[in-house]
């Protein structure tokens, strides 16, 4: 995207882009894709904000072939210094073979959509926050269970029926093979699941300025630094140091730095 948009010929200016991983399908199965919110427009290397042209971002069929030819190019440099383990069933020709043909125009067919554009950004950003929030299922699609299997909801890819809107269906597993679907989608501890790019990476603040006021938007209030005393104490009742049982605030005492021992006693000191 940021390569493409940089080109003259399609925009010649730097977006902003917000990439989102999901691992996840409706029925927890590994399906790996990214979900991307690019700004309608960008920053021209003079300075001034530049607007895509009657309102459309990129054409699918080109966004296809650069992120085909430079997903293949990844991974064949990920197996060329070791990086890439291989299943035990697979032999290393086996994926030189499996990247001839995906990298094949005319072989495989790459998924890539472009939607239209939306009126309502901050909606559009609510949303994908809660369905990342919300992890892989949500309560409300969990049926029943019996001890032994779990019944939940999902709902069929609109290709599959004709393009209509798709009815709710059901999905019955057992537990064992509901939790490790589930686990599948668990984060690599210190993975990044949404990154920024372009005018959404570290971006100076004149830049984001210059492009806010082209906008009609008003200048970024950054929103007042808060200790967690003060958080705590917005909970009201539900205060984390409140004691469950006996409704009593925690007293702090003391506060052990971290990496070292706990704080000597004055008497030790002295005796020191």
């Amino acid at each position: 995207l940021g390569t493409l948009l940089a080109d003259p010929k399609y925009l010649g200016a730097q977006p902003g882009i917000l990439a989102a991983l999901h691992t996840w399908s409706q029925t927890l199965v590994l399906h790996p894709h990214l979900h991307c919110l690019v700004t309608g427009g960008g920053l021209t290397p003079d300075g001034h904000w530049k607007a895509v042209r009657n309102g459309f971002l990129l054409p699918a069929r080109v966004v296809m072939a650069v992120f085909r030819g430079k997903m293949v190019a990844a991974i064949r440099q990920t197996f060329a210094r070791g990086a890439l383990a291989l299943p035990e069933s697979m032999q290393p020709q086996h994926l030189l073979n499996l990247l001839n043909r995906l990298g094949h125009p005319t072989k495989t067919k790459w998924h890539v959509r472009i939607m239209e554009r939306y009126r309502h950004g901050a909606g559009v950003v609510t949303y994908l926050a809660r369905y990342l929030r919300g992890g892989p299922i949500k309560n409300a699609r969990l049926v029943a269970y019996d001890g032994a299997r779990v019944t939940f909801t999902y709902r069929a890819r609109q290709e599959e029926v004709d393009a209509r809107p798709a009815s709710p269906q059901r999905m019955t597993l057992p537990v064992a093979d509901f939790l490790q679907r589930w686990l599948l989608h668990v984060p690599v501890p210190q993975t990044r699941v949404v990154r920024g790019y372009g005018r959404y990476h570290q971006t100076p603040a004149e830049a984001l300025a210059v492009c806010r006021t082209a906008l009609g938007q008003p200048p970024v209030e950054p929103p007042p630094a808060l200790d967690w005393q003060t958080v705590c104490a917005q909970r009201g009742e539900a205060h984390p140091e409140r004691c469950p049982t006996c409704g009593q605030r925690l007293v702090c005492m003391g506060v052990i730095p971290r990496g070292g021992a706990p704080p000597r006693l004055a008497s030790e000191q002295c005796a020191a």
